[in-house]
């Protein structure tokens, strides 16, 4: 179902400074995305474990570094999901200006 926001501003500019401050916020996003999965990777090279196998199968125990390893890997994991479907949810945004 698609929900249609109506957003009224005085003139074109102010539209287009809606429309830059929408793409500079994706832009973050897509960087935020890439520091995260850096993370993970850091993870996943130290455990020698791919992410999805250390969600599915892997406890605080399994990890050398115990409760805080296992916190922080699972954490970088859940922001990684947040923020990609944020950027999905923006992305399939549609927008026109007049």
């Amino acid at each position: 179902m698609a929900i249609r926001m109506v957003i009224e501003l005085s003139n074109q500019q102010s539209a287009q400074t809606v429309v830059n401050a929408l793409e500079n916020y994706k832009t973050r996003l897509r960087a935020n995305i890439e520091r995260t999965r850096q993370r993970l990777g850091a993870f996943e090279k130290r455990y020698g474990k791919t992410t999805e196998y250390f969600s599915s199968k892997m406890t605080a125990e399994d990890l050398p570094g115990g409760d805080l390893e296992y916190v922080e890997w699972a954490g970088e994991n859940k922001l990684l999901n947040g923020l990609e479907r944020e950027l999905d949810e923006l992305e399939h945004a549609h927008y026109q200006l007049p």
